[in-house]
Formats: structure tokens, C-alpha cells, sequence
């Protein structure tokens, strides 16, 4: 776990506190993309016993739209902003266990954001983003999402 980094996200969870609520940690955060991990628990876990649906996007959230942020938080870009347009969900199997959301666009967003930055046109990414189980299936997908990452100068 990168605890700087953990830091970061739970700081944003002042602003959504959904993230505080279930308070996910950032496995990996490089130019490649990102990894980040919700444990299974009582604040994230539903009726049946595998993660809720609101956990599962809200890691796919988090996961999509971390190295955007911290370009634009840390990297001379705060004349961004960045929203998700749209998102499409596939459940592959039950999450019951301690889920891993992973990116690998980093670099897809970065380019975007300078994009952004230079013509102050909108730029939309899709950026898709993986979530697995690893204790029970591995690298396995138990759900994939593909989320539209919206980046426009102020």
C-alpha cells in the first residue's frame, strides 16, 4: 500500500465522503495507471455477502480518475477539471472478497489533459477499468468498467 498516496485519496474523501466511508487504499500509482483495493466488509458488503454495487463503482470511480488528479493536483494543471461523462458496467461474477480496481491508461490521460490544457477544448478518454478478486479468482475480472473521463479547462 502506498500511504502517501492512501493519504491523498482519503483527503478527497472530505469532499466525497463515500471514499472515507470505505476507505480504499492505493496499491499502485505510476505513469502507466493505477491500482487501488476496497476490502470486503461490513461498510461495503450487501445481503448476499459480496461487495455492493455503489463499492464497486465507486472504486471504478476512484480508479479511473486517480492519475487525472493527481496531474491536475500536483503536476501545474489546476486549470482542469475533470467529471466522468458516462460509464457502462459488466458483473462478471460475485466480488465476494477484498476487490482490486485496476488502470492502465496513464499515459492516454495525460496526453488528453495536455491536450485539454493547450486547445481548452473538451477531451473525453474512455478509460476502462478492471476489478478483480485475487484471493478467489486471481486476475480473474468479476467486473469491467469503461468510463467516460471528461477533462475541460476552466
Amino acid at each position: 500500500m502506498l500511504l502517501k498516496e492512501t493519504a491523498l485519496v482519503r483527503l478527497l474523501g472530505l469532499r466525497i465522503p463515500v471514499l472515507l466511508f470505505l476507505g480504499p487504499r492505493v496499491e499502485r500509482l505510476d505513469e502507466e495507471g493505477c491500482a487501488i483495493s476496497i476490502p470486503l466488509g461490513l461498510r461495503s458488503r450487501n445481503h448476499l455477502g459480496s461487495m455492493y454495487f455503489g463499492a464497486l463503482c465507486a472504486g471504478a470511480d476512484v480508479a479511473a480518475g486517480l492519475n487525472a488528479a493527481k496531474l491536475i493536483w500536483f503536476g501545474g494543471h489546476r486549470g482542469v477539471q475533470l467529471v466522468f461523462k458516462d460509464v457502462k458496467a459488466e458483473f462478471l461474477k460475485r466480488a465476494d472478497g477484498d476487490v482490486r480496481f485496476e488502470m492502465r491508461q496513464g499515459r492516454e490521460v495525460k496526453d488528453a489533459l495536455l491536450r485539454t490544457e493547450a486547445s481548452g477544448e473538451r477531451e473525453v478518454v474512455p478509460v476502462e477499468v478492471l476489478a478483480t478478486v485475487p484471493a478467489r479468482y486471481g486476475d480473474e475480472p468479476v467486473a469491467r468498467f469503461t468510463m467516460g473521463l471528461a477533462l475541460k479547462r476552466r
